[in-house]
């Protein structure tokens, strides 16, 4: 898919007329690349890091019809976010799936349990399929035996969906890749090129690659669209405008399933501040989240979460699930996303909207923030806003695939399970089959205790823009977040694969090695003091 050649390949390509630009490689702006080539349009996407580095990559992996948002009266935001959820959840099979939900209530909740059953009889009428259901206290515990039992009164079982967020914008860049769209990681955007009447016509970047040795290129097109999020202000003030945005981090813990077994999300309002808080099951670990913090600090892509925001989450789980007696020694790793909300001076960040919203300012389109669930709906907003300065007119038919089809037929390997299959087409749609061809010897086994295979570390490192071995263990697959000690242990044997494939000589490895571990420590484990 993309590979040393490949990226040559494109870079030679840098200074022909493109129709936009889209400058971050989050999934706000792979979704306007992929929607972008779906109607013929010449576009270009360019990423300072890697794809995903940043928030998408970060998320609660939530896919999710925004029942939050129904407290706001966000009712047209509850309605969309539901209707893509369905979308996602039928052509995203393997990548996209159902996760049901428990949302528990205690005698200390601000609200009485029959208001949050009226909001799920809306949420359900939204999605147009009836699907909760009110437990009392004792069967409650049933589902979910370590709840603590004092002052419990029951919940609400309802169903919402889940996804591995940094591979669904791998997903998408794929497809855009197959309908001609262009993709750049660790290019960065230096300057916005301007006419002589203020207008932006496009824009300078530096390859910040290892091997790029600091190459730049001006790149000419009738739109450059900053889709780059909790960075879009810095980007804006080269047009001159006004800082509108609040950066908001959001952090979560990672705790082994054995430590917090759980076979279905958990939600309860945290018993200090009364916020939303949940458990999760994902990728055979349990995570828990999230915060939502002003984040003060420079704006770095690796966020971190703070001793605090551990303190926070750590007493809600020790407060609710008491039998399991968690501990910090107990976290297996943590993560943190900075998101960016408008600024409308708030209080509280939770109650600040979480629509996208779109500002076309001399010639730059800014894109903001948005919901992970909607990625298609705001590319769709955001090539209307520009319609009149393309050549085309973005028309998109209301039932066009969210994810292109990729049949399980493709996949002729009969050692694998079904389920296993499955998973491997959500994540590669109709590169399954190449990630099972390039497994040598026992590599279609799993990786320690994950459902990743070691073909997919290979394929990753082939033919997926692997530049850092954080890209790979943190991103391609998520054994940075799914090990202990970001699966350190393993990195014997990831090297064999690596070096093969990437061509590292030693000295590169050790550096790469060095810095992960770094990396992981500083901003995936936990903060000491």
């Amino acid at each position: 898919m993309w590979n040393a050649q490949t990226r040559q390949q494109i870079w030679d390509q840098l200074k022909q007329p493109w129709d936009l630009v889209i400058i971050g490689g989050g999934i706000s702006g792979v979704g306007i690349l992929r929607e972008a080539t779906q109607v013929g349009l010449r576009a270009l996407l360019i990423e300072a890091d890697d794809f995903a580095a940043g928030t998408s990559s970060r998320s609660s992996k939530l896919v999710h019809g925004g029942f939050r948002y129904l407290r706001n009266a966000q009712l047209k935001m509850t309605l969309t976010s539901v209707q893509e959820r369905e979308r996602l959840l039928q052509e995203g099979r393997g990548l996209i799936n159902q996760l049901g939900f428990l949302f528990v209530h205690y005698e200390r909740d601000r609200f009485p349990p029959w208001l949050f059953g009226l909001g799920l009889i809306l949420y359900d009428l939204l999605a147009m399929r009836w699907n909760h259901r009110y437990y009392d206290a004792y069967d409650i515990q049933e589902l979910s035996p370590s709840l603590k039992s004092e002052g419990l009164i029951g919940g609400y079982r309802y169903f919402d969906a889940q996804t591995d967020d940094a591979r669904l914008v791998l997903r998408l860049l794929q497809e855009a890749s197959h309908a001609g769209g262009l993709a750049l990681n660790y290019c960065r955007a230096v300057e916005l090129l301007r006419r002589a009447d203020g207008q932006v016509c496009g824009v300078a970047v530096c390859d910040v690659d290892p091997q790029g040795n600091g190459r730049t290129a001006e790149i000419q097109a009738k739109v450059v669209v900053n889709a780059t999020g909790a960075w879009a202000d810095e980007l804006r003030a080269q047009v001159g405008g006004r800082r509108r945005l609040r950066k908001l981090r959001g952090s979560h813990l990672i705790i082994s399933r054995t430590r917090l077994p759980i076979n279905r999300a958990v939600t309860f309002l945290h018993p200090r501040d009364r916020r939303p808080v949940f458990a999760l099951p994902w990728e055979g670990v349990t995570l828990f989240g999230t915060t939502d913090v002003d984040h003060q600090e420079e704006l770095t892509v690796d966020a971190r979460i703070s001793a605090a925001e551990v303190d926070y989450l750590l007493s809600a789980l020790q407060d609710v699930f008491p039998a399991l007696e968690l501990r910090l020694e107990d976290v297996q790793a943590t993560f943190a996303g900075v998101r960016a909300v408008v600024d409308t001076g708030k209080s509280d960040p939770s109650k600040e909207s979480r629509e996208h919203v779109l500002w076309l300012e001399n010639g730059l389109l800014t894109v903001s923030g948005g919901k992970l669930t909607t990625f298609r709906l705001t590319a769709h907003d955001a090539l209307r806003a520009i319609s009149r300065r393309l050549s085309v007119s973005p028309r998109h038919p209301f039932r066009q695939r969210v994810l292109n089809e990729a049949v399980l037929s493709i996949l002729s390997e009969k050692s694998l399970d079904g389920a296993t299959r499955l998973r491997l087409l959500g994540r590669y749609g109709v590169h399954a089959a190449d990630v099972i061809a390039c497994a040598k010897g026992d590599e279609l086994e799993p990786i320690a205790n994950t459902a990743s295979l070691w073909a997919e570390l290979r394929w990753a490192a082939r033919s997926e823009a692997v530049h850092h071995l954080d890209d790979l263990l943190l991103r391609r697959v998520r054994l940075g977040l799914l090990l202990p000690q970001g699966g350190i242990t393993l990195l014997d044997q990831i090297r064999q694969i690596v070096q093969e494939e990437l061509g590292w000589d030693d000295a590169r490895w050790e550096a790469e090695a060095t810095a992960y571990r770094q990396l992981w420590e500083t901003c995936y484990g936990v903060p000491q003091g």
